[in-house]
């Protein structure tokens, strides 16, 4: 290993080079491409002659630079017939040419709000309206289901945030989280394809769930829902147990659906296309190949999921243990997915997010130790770790020594999820702003058994 920085600015550059090789726009570049009168998006040709409108829609954290993306990779002839309107949180929007970035929620606050179901409105006008020779591109990140909110009749948007709430603080999975989603929305779960009675639709899409389902990412707006109102209606009862702070009109709807449908027609598979353009797995070997040109021994793992502070204080053993080992090799390790925070049932203020919490947690595990040739860095690929405006955190010796001296107890901060204000003090944010992507969790551990 040459590098002469240190380990924290290596571990950071590293985490960057995982980041980058997720960027939306080089994913959605790579993916269209236009000569002449040949537009070819995933493989699907298009005679651009008898092409209509190109209309691009969609949701989610990555919006901004896909749609930037789409915009910069069609010819002027598609582009003079572009319109578009996508989702995106409110400080990811800027001025594009022909499609309107609508700012559907605020930055951090991941549930739906009133300006997401205009925005969820517009789009869906958009895809009704469609004729048979025009071109939808829908654009699906992560973060896209609450930024796209669509209630069926009977349920107001103050019962989907009331419902999102007690799920998640009920500890529901993404997968849990969104079969109740899917099985309260117009849009989602297949809706919005069900809303195109003409013209072609190409999902693109960049995957924030393990094992890339694409009928959960951003609740699978154009796939076919394989949820029933049943098993949403059992998530309910077994996250939230109090049958009083449930919504009267989410259970009535629900049990509605059950015993009488709709049930939805299936989505009509020659129209509609699904592709996945990018996925943890492509950030993490990114990663591990930036941490092999900086000389270090890699060990990678990807698509990991469990609590989010017991991740940390296992890292935190095995980085000891590699580090007073036999091995003399600089090491890193790198791992990726979506661990969750194990809420306390407090009343008190706390902010914080599960990267932080995962450091956190690895911060109390080192106990006494100095740290001494350890760095730890878990970050948010999407910029953003809970409702905080940090991407995550990390420790290193004089993360330790900071804390030591301002006598910091990292229990008390883990024992109310309140991560944030602690490496607040210790000035071990790491804050990027949005990287327009969203592919998990990254995370970096750098061991030099030298010390350095």
């Amino acid at each position: 290993m040459t590098d002469s920085r240190s380990l924290t600015e290596l571990a950071k550059d590293i985490w960057q080079a995982g980041v980058d090789a997720v960027s939306s726009e080089q994913l959605v570049g790579a993916a269209i491409q236009q000569s002449f009168d040949r537009l070819t998006v995933c493989g699907h040709e298009f005679d651009t002659k008898q092409l209509g409108r190109l209309v691009v829609v969609g949701t989610g954290k990555a919006g901004a630079g896909m749609a930037a993306a789409v915009e910069a990779s069609v010819g002027e002839d598609v582009l003079a017939r572009t319109v578009g309107f996508v989702n995106v949180p409110e400080d990811c929007v800027r001025p594009l040419q022909k499609i309107v970035l609508h700012g559907a929620r605020p930055a951090g606050i991941n549930e739906p709000v009133q300006a997401g179901v205009d925005g969820a409105a517009r789009i869906l006008g958009l895809v009704e309206g469609l004729a048979r020779n025009d071109l939808c591109l829908v654009l699906i990140s992560g973060g896209g289901s609450a930024l796209l909110p669509a209630p069926i009749d009977g349920v107001s948007l103050a019962d989907k945030q009331t419902v999102t709430r007690l799920l998640m603080h009920g500890g529901a999975t993404i997968n849990e989280l969104n079969c109740v989603r899917k099985q309260l929305s117009r849009i989602k779960g297949g809706g919005l394809a069900r809303a195109a009675k003409q013209g072609t639709l190409i999902t693109l899409v960049i995957s924030d769930v393990i094992g890339d389902p694409l009928d959960v990412i951003a609740s699978g707006p154009t796939v076919d829902d394989e949820s029933t109102p049943e098993e949403a209606i059992a998530v309910l009862k077994r996250l939230v147990p109090d049958t009083a702070q449930m919504p009267e009109s989410v259970m009535t709807a629900l049990k509605r659906k059950a015993e009488h449908g709709p049930v939805a027609p299936p989505i009509d598979s020659s129209r509609v296309h699904n592709v996945i353009l990018g996925r943890n797995q492509v950030a993490v070997d990114a990663a591990a190949a930036r941490a092999h040109e900086l000389g270090f021994q890699v060990e990678t793992e990807s698509e990991q999921e469990g609590i989010a502070a017991e991740f940390g204080r296992g890292l935190a053993r095995r980085c000891l243990a590699l580090r007073d080992g036999d091995s003399p090799l600089p090491t890193c390790l790198i791992s990726g997915g979506e661990p969750t925070v194990r809420l306390a049932k407090i009343d008190q203020p706390r902010k914080g997010g599960r990267n932080q919490e995962l450091v956190l947690a690895a911060c109390d595990e080192l106990g006494t130790d100095d740290g001494r040739g350890l760095v730890i860095l878990s970050g948010g690929t999407d910029g953003e770790d809970g409702p905080t405006d940090a991407a995550g955190a990390w420790l290193d010796a004089a993360v330790l020594r900071d804390m030591r001296s301002k006598r910091l107890d990292p229990k008390s901060f883990l024992a109310i999820n309140n991560s944030y204000p602690f490496f607040q003090q210790t000035g071990s944010l790491l804050l990027t702003g949005p990287t327009h992507t969203n592919v998990m969790d990254l995370r970096v551990a750098l061991i030099d058994p030298r010390g350095a």
